[in-house]
């Protein structure tokens, strides 16, 4: 039997034989802010604490944020028992027969469950993921052509049966996590610390459980295809086996990111691009896969509510910094990249690039 052509990528967008590994990719440590709750009483004196622990973690935050896009940070303060448990519960869950697995799957109208079938740049990615939202009551559109909000319906297997609790409770420190690195971008910004914290009162953010099986044919396929994250931050883990590949800044080239023990990677999404106005760059990225070897991934995907319009923040832009996006919806941004999950589109899914306002340069 021939290899299944829905899989098939463009032949520009396949794996190159050859991999490039990683050279120079931050490694942030998280300690001097690992005891605090909040930075933002520390953000009102973080110009005093020149050559201080704070302001140089901040200022790595920010050249990293410029420079890469993503980098990896350790003593992160995610229980490691956390990040094990739910490791192992989702192992458990897809070696499941998929006729038990499809008693959850997910469909348009809901898209919190199971799915096999999910396509990205209207390719089938060679994958199974499990997406849950980090609380039970969280609201957002569905689909542009039904734009009220509706409650998103976290819909739980029987087995394992401690799958839930591990979801919930991985979601509630990872978004703790989340949070402090949301600070920490602020403060490089040059704005408050909590001056974002509002926009994710109500936020749409979700756990993503990622099984890639072997791929008979892995210089066809990817497990997920070129893409930049539509939200503000993504918190992933990825276990031993690796595959997940960033486009280069400096010169387009696809990177491999080998894992870091106990680390997580952290994705600057296309919310942070628009608040920042440019000055920081969502990254694309791609899994590739592998024909001997599963892989698992669990990504966290911070995103703010559905009522947020996302607009460069007004105290960044002045006359030689004009707003480059004009503002946009988060929830029916989100409602229209999730439907593009389910089918092939006759056109490119919504991407923040058609928002993108076009600025007279002085010449």
């Amino acid at each position: 039997m021939g290899f299944d052509p829905a899989f098939i990528q463009e032949v520009e967008h396949r794996p190159k034989p050859t991999i490039i590994e990683a050279d120079g990719i931050p490694v942030i440590d998280l300690s001097p802010v690992s005891s605090l709750d909040s930075l933002a009483n520390v953000g009102i004196h973080i110009a005093d604490d020149e050559g201080g622990d704070i302001a140089r973690l901040v200022a790595e935050i920010g050249d990293a944020c410029s420079k890469w896009g993503f980098f990896q940070v350790i003593n992160h303060g995610v229980p490691s028992e956390s990040v094990d448990r739910l490791e192992s519960l989702s192992r458990e869950f897809f070696s499941l027969p998929l006729e038990e697995k499809k008693k959850v799957r997910r469909d348009e109208g809901n898209p919190m469950g199971y799915y096999e079938s999910e396509h990205t740049k209207n390719v089938r990615d060679w994958k199974e993921v499990f997406d849950c939202s980090v609380r039970d009551a969280t609201l957002c559109p569905l689909s542009l052509d039904d734009p009220i909000p509706r409650h998103l319906i976290n819909t739980w297997p029987e087995n394992p049966p401690q799958l839930r609790e591990a979801c919930l409770e991985y979601g509630r420190e990872a978004e703790k996590l989340a949070y402090k690195l949301l600070e920490l971008i602020s403060l490089s910004l040059g704005v408050a610390a909590d001056r974002l914290e509002s926009f994710f009162k109500d936020g749409i953010t979700f756990i993503r459980l990622n099984h890639y099986p072997p791929c008979p044919s892995p210089d066809l396929a990817l497990g997920v295809g070129r893409h930049k994250d539509s939200g503000a931050l993504t918190i992933l883990f990825q276990d031993e086996v690796g595959g997940l590949q960033v486009r280069r800044k400096s010169d387009g080239e696809w990177i491999s990111v080998k894992p870091t023990p106990n680390a997580f990677i952290i994705n600057v999404g296309d919310i942070i691009q628009v608040w920042s106005n440019d000055k920081y760059e969502s990254v694309e990225h791609r899994v590739m896969v592998n024909s001997i070897k599963d892989r698992l991934s669990i990504p966290l995907f911070f995103n703010p509510a559905h009522y947020v319009v996302v607009e460069p923040l007004p105290e960044l832009l002045h006359d030689r910094n004009p707003a480059k996006y004009r503002g946009y919806n988060f929830g029916n941004f989100f409602a229209a990249r999730k439907g593009s999950n389910f089918k092939k589109l006759a056109v490119e899914n919504l991407q923040i690039s058609h928002f993108r306002v076009q600025v007279d340069q002085e010449t």
